[in-house]
């Protein structure tokens, strides 16, 4: 049963990194009005938005994707060292 829990957290925090990198590679295609883009941001925009917030803006690039890639990263390592500790 932990070994499935432990699968389940890696699957779901890599497929969420996936769609994050997906949305800010589609950010440069795609117009933000695109069903898919639509989509993406619903997903996406909820972690993205206080990140964003306690940001310092720059004229271009929004480091937030990377931000939110290493947070979940980290909380997954967090929760995987917490669950291999039950063992």
């Amino acid at each position: 049963m932990l070994y499935i829990l432990i699968s389940l957290i890696q699957t779901t925090i890599r497929v969420f990194i996936f769609i994050v990198i997906v949305n800010a590679v589609l950010s440069f295609v795609l117009s933000p009005y695109h069903p898919v883009r639509v989509t993406l941001d619903r997903l996406v925009n909820p972690l993205l938005n206080p990140i964003r917030r306690l940001m310092p803006t720059t004229m271009v690039v929004d480091f937030s994707p990377t931000i939110l890639i290493f947070a979940l990263v980290i909380v997954e390592q967090i929760l995987l060292n917490l669950l291999y500790t039950l063992r």
